[in-house]
C-alpha cells in the first residue's frame, strides 16, 4: 500500500509538479532529480530490507 502511495505521488510531481508549485524547469533538471531521489529510494528500501 505504501509503494502505491509513493509511485503516486511521484507521477503527480513528474506530470504535474510544476504547475501546481509553481516551478519553472525549461531544462528537465527537476524532474531529474525527482527520478534519480524515486530510483535511490527504491534501491535504499531493498537494502533495508536485507
Amino acid at each position: 500500500m505504501v509503494g502505491a502511495i509513493a509511485i503516486a505521488m511521484f507521477v503527480a510531481l513528474v506530470g504535474w509538479g510544476g504547475r501546481y508549485f509553481g516551478w519553472s524547469d525549461p531544462d528537465g533538471k527537476v524532474q531529474l532529480a525527482l527520478v534519480t531521489a524515486f530510483i535511490l529510494g527504491i534501491i535504499g528500501g531493498f537494502k533495508a530490507r536485507g
